[in-house]
């Protein structure tokens, strides 16, 4: 009875230094290649150097982030702080305070989201905003994609930005 003890605690004992040792699992699947990016990924100075389309005739919208067409975001300024706040500059000049944040949803991926503020406002209280897919994000570049409803697929303007350095 004692060694069938001894046994039993020798086994619980090396099961639970195994567990432990073990490395940690992700168990979130995802198809977003960007399935892990943390905010700070998105902190810095990003300049956007090219807007194109995936599944969308070139010029088909007319309008995105309720400002201007994407070829006039071309050339633009995006300043990310950790803290949420930020800012874009169009190249005509034409700036736009926002708030940025991450949204991860188990089915939907990892989405870079914001909102556009005006004098006064305060994020908690803005309920609309924008979310753009996560393509790919690195220290140098990241590819953001706008879904687009077309009939009854879904069509993306690419935005393609660097980092300053």
């Amino acid at each position: 009875m004692k060694k069938i003890f001894q046994t039993s605690f020798a086994i619980l004992a090396l099961t639970i230094i195994f567990s432990a040792c073990s490395s940690t699992k992700n168990t979130v699947s995802s198809t977003s290649s960007a399935s892990t990016v943390s905010r700070g990924k998105f902190v810095g100075t990003w300049n956007l150097t090219n807007v194109s389309y995936d599944g969308l005739v070139p010029n088909a919208v007319q309008n995105v982030f309720d400002q201007a067409p994407p070829s006039a975001f071309i050339g633009s300024v995006w300043k990310l702080t950790n803290s949420g706040n930020g800012i874009y500059t169009l190249a005509s000049g034409a700036s736009q305070t926002i708030f940025w944040s991450v949204y991860n949803q188990a089915g939907v991926g990892t989405q870079f989201q914001f909102k556009k503020l005006y004098e006064g406002d305060k994020a908690k209280n803005v309920q609309e905003g924008y979310r753009l897919n996560i393509a790919s994000i690195n220290d140098a570049s990241m590819t953001l994609q706008s879904p687009v409803a077309v009939g009854n697929g879904t069509g993306y303007v690419i935005y393609n930005f660097t980092k300053a350095q």
